[in-house]
């Protein structure tokens, strides 16, 4: 699995560089041979300046280890916990909360997956299988989210 990852960024790191695709690698990299760190590593110093998009790649990540390393980091650098400096120290920072959050596959649950980020995203789950999932899957789900109020915390009444 980890030569099919190294194999692909070689393939790929080229024509992502070219159209300024800023790559990212979020998630433990404990466990990982120094081949592969170092690889993972490297696409990130070689795309670090690039802007027309950044494609966060969630790889070894969950939501529970996200929260506990940016508290931990917090705590090592003897900062008070908040919400601000916790969103701030989270893998994923400084990307913006997710509006709409999709799960494929028929299950009913986040499973682990942003679980901060996540607090006021729209859910929408599909019967459809992830590699199956169409771009007529794509517009369902959207039109289904232009149908909501977004509330943020707040009861309809407060929005008025």
């Amino acid at each position: 699995m980890m030569d099919l990852l190294v194999g692909s960024l070689g393939r790929e790191l080229d024509r992502l560089k070219k159209e300024g695709v800023r790559l990212r690698f979020i998630g433990t990299r404990a466990g990982l041979t120094e081949k592969v760190s170092a690889r993972l590593l490297q696409a990130e110093l070689e795309t670090a300046s690039n802007r027309a998009l950044t494609l966060n790649v969630c790889f070894n990540y969950g939501g529970r280890w996200d929260i506990v390393q940016a508290a931990n980091a917090l705590r090592e650098r003897g900062e008070p916990i908040t919400e601000q400096s916790l969103d701030a120290a989270l893998a994923l920072s400084p990307s913006s909360d997710p509006d709409l959050f999709i799960r494929t596959g028929g299950e009913y649950r986040i499973s682990n997956f942003l679980l901060w980020q996540a607090a006021y995203a729209e859910l929408f789950f599909s019967p459809r299988l992830w590699p199956d999932f169409t771009e007529q899957d794509l517009d369902e789900a959207i039109a289904e989210f232009q149908k909501r109020e977004r509330r943020f915390g707040k009861t309809s009444e407060q929005l008025s």
